[in-house]
């Protein structure tokens, strides 16, 4: 009998516990509730190139030369370096976040069937090498043939700082 006291108290203590820590983490911009899409396409901005277009994780996106503001040519081993920015299945339309231009939004279909999202007719893509929201460590890579978009639509062919 002299437990039951004691296991309430622990549970309580769990229950604030846990509360406080699901507070900590709203603050911090971690809730699952508050956060963008993956495919939501954002302005963000990276020391020497300006404001760019980043994915809604805030991680920078990038064009591919080859692909000429048409269909993606990026497959393959190419697509698991530079992961191409997918719809969720279901989803039609990608969503323009803060700073972006809806109007530059688009998709084109890859040759899986999966809808890319597009941004001033440029597939987008993620480059494996950006761990974390501000940088564009994958800017000019593979001699000069990826580089973050502006949020104009252009290529950005600036150097990151």
């Amino acid at each position: 009998m002299a437990l039951r006291p004691v296991l309430k108290l622990r549970a309580a203590a769990a229950v604030v516990a846990l509360a406080a820590c699901g507070g900590l983490i709203s603050a911090c911009g971690h809730s699952s509730a508050a956060a963008a899409p993956a495919y939501e396409v954002r302005a963000g901005t990276v020391p020497g190139l300006g404001r760019i277009v980043t994915d809604g994780q805030g991680l920078t996106l990038y064009m591919y030369v080859p692909d000429h503001q048409g269909p993606s040519r990026c497959s393959g081993l190419c697509a698991d370096d530079w992961p191409p920015l997918l719809l969720p299945r279901g989803v039609t339309r990608p969503k323009a976040g803060p700073g972006i231009r809806a109007g530059l939004l688009g998709t084109v279909r890859r040759s899986n069937g999966r809808l890319q999202v597009t941004y001033g007719k440029w597939p987008l893509y993620r480059w494996q090498g950006d761990g974390r929201p501000g940088v564009a460590t994958g800017q000019a890579a593979d001699m000069g043939t990826w580089y973050a978009l502006s949020v104009t639509g252009t290529v950005n062919r600036g150097s990151p700082t």
